[in-house]
């Protein structure tokens, strides 16, 4: 099996033509002067050639190492460009973006951002991935996600965004037909709307101000593995429902639904972004990251003053 040319000596041949001194490539290198020499003397082993004629006073090239140099001048000129944009590219945001959310509050928060940050950075792109269902980062290659809910434990590297309060919610005429739970447990004699992505799915647990708690198992006739899905049979009066603000909030306002079991809370979740281990992270990703804080921190803040 051939090995790798031997780039390092390559380039160190190179710096030494383009200088014609072993001391003075040595000196633009930041190596020590048998660095360099014990680099051009690995390369004329390997390629069983002198490609200097050296004397006290003079460094001259030998036929071999005339017809290298030009090749090897370029090889270095190729490798200082490249890395120049690479750092160039790591500096500047630019490029692609891959950002997993959960479906609603892609569209309903994360979506409205993007016009802002789209205009404050044109040269970086975003592929915004819509979905309920727990996405593998790593595995399906994305630069980092949105989760809400208590986090696992997890190799991710978590930031929190902003709380995710959640009410328990039911329209006006399903409360009047059927009556308005003041305990939890009375959940079992209601119909209740199912959400598939739960931490504990088909179970609720609440807690009140005192301490107690409550875990209930309710059933009903509808299970979705989306939030924005139990809306219509929500409003339409067939049921109840433990969902987020940002899914039912503007329901509420608009009283086509009613908060209910006030003293009782489902523990609140918040908005974490997940990211893979490792760094540093890319410009183009950490753009974003700050970004995404700054806007939703701010609207966090905003609501609880």
């Amino acid at each position: 099996m051939s090995k790798l040319p031997d780039f390092e000596a390559l380039a160190i041949f190179a710096k030494v033509v383009e200088l014609r001194s072993f001391a003075a490539a040595a000196a633009e290198l930041a190596l020590s002067k048998a660095t360099v020499s014990k680099a051009v003397t690995r390369l004329e082993d390997r390629l069983g050639a002198r490609l200097f004629n050296r004397t006290s006073r003079r460094l001259a090239l030998t036929d071999a190492g005339r017809a290298l140099s030009v090749r090897a001048a370029q090889l270095l000129a190729e490798g200082e460009a490249m890395e120049s944009e690479a750092l160039a590219q790591s500096a500047a945001p630019r490029g692609l973006v891959r950002l997993a959310v959960p479906m609603s509050f892609g569209v309903k928060v994360i979506a409205p951002l993007l016009p802002e940050f789209l205009t404050l950075y044109p040269d970086v792109s975003v592929d915004l991935h819509l979905s309920d269902a727990m996405v593998d980062l790593i595995g399906e290659g994305f630069d980092v996600g949105v989760r809400i809910a208590r986090l696992p434990d997890s190799s991710l590297v978590a930031r929190r965004l902003c709380a995710v309060p959640r009410h328990t919610v039911a329209a006006p005429s399903y409360l009047k037909k059927h009556g308005r739970p003041t305990h939890p447990m009375h959940l079992a004699q209601h119909k209740c709307f199912g959400y598939a992505y739960l931490s504990t799915p088909g179970t609720w647990h609440y807690t009140n101000a005192d301490g107690e708690q409550a875990t209930v198992r309710p059933s009903g006739p509808l299970r979705v593995n989306n939030g924005d899905a139990v809306l219509p049979a929500l409003i339409a009066g067939l049921g109840i429902a433990d969902l987020p603000d940002f899914i039912v909030g503007e329901a509420i306002a608009a009283k086509q639904l009613e908060v209910i079991l006030k003293g009782w809370k489902q523990a609140e979740g918040a908005a974490h972004l997940v990211m893979p281990p490792g760094g540093p992270r890319p410009a183009r990703v950490e753009v974003l990251i700050e970004f995404l804080a700054s806007r939703l921190g701010k609207a966090s803040r905003s609501k609880e003053s």
